[in-house]
């Protein structure tokens, strides 16, 4: 008999695939549980039509995470920090900062865990931070730390 699966089962298959399974495990494991639904014209139909929406979904959103990543690659912001008589910064910049300056500045809503500094922020001038807005789009925000 052929499944639907409606969610991961354990060495059969992960939740949206279509599986042959025999007809006793179905009556008796796959459809009592709502693992599975049966696999009719109608069912297939179905599940074709929310494969696709999912992916124009995904598109859409990778689309808009590479418009906003051009966006934000033009942009900067400015981080004053409190430095020494030598000029050299107390400390380093961190996430939360960036975070908290673009909030302020760019008024741009920006998750300080998607920051991804090279190294610390740790000397006054233009360094790049990455930020991953999406699994596939990463962007480059500059960020100008000054001296107080």
């Amino acid at each position: 008999m052929k499944i639907i699966l409606l969610q991961d089962v354990k060495s059969l298959g992960k939740k949206g695939d279509l599986v042959e399974v025999s007809d006793g495990y179905a009556r008796n494991m796959i459809l009592p549980k709502k693992l599975g639904i049966e696999a009719t014209k109608k069912n297939i139909n179905d599940l074709k039509l929310k494969h696709r929406h999912l992916e124009k979904k995904a598109q859409e959103s990778l689309d808009e995470a590479k418009a906003f990543a051009k966006e934000l690659g033009q942009k900067q912001i400015e981080i004053k920090v409190q430095t020494g008589t030598s000029g050299k910064i107390f400390g380093s910049v961190s996430t939360k900062e960036i975070a908290t300056a673009a909030k302020e500045q760019l008024n741009l809503e920006l998750d300080k865990k998607k920051f991804q500094l090279p190294e610390s922020l740790n000397t006054i001038g233009v360094h790049e931070v990455n930020v991953k807005l999406h699994p596939q789009v990463t962007a480059a925000l500059k960020v100008n730390v000054v001296g107080k």
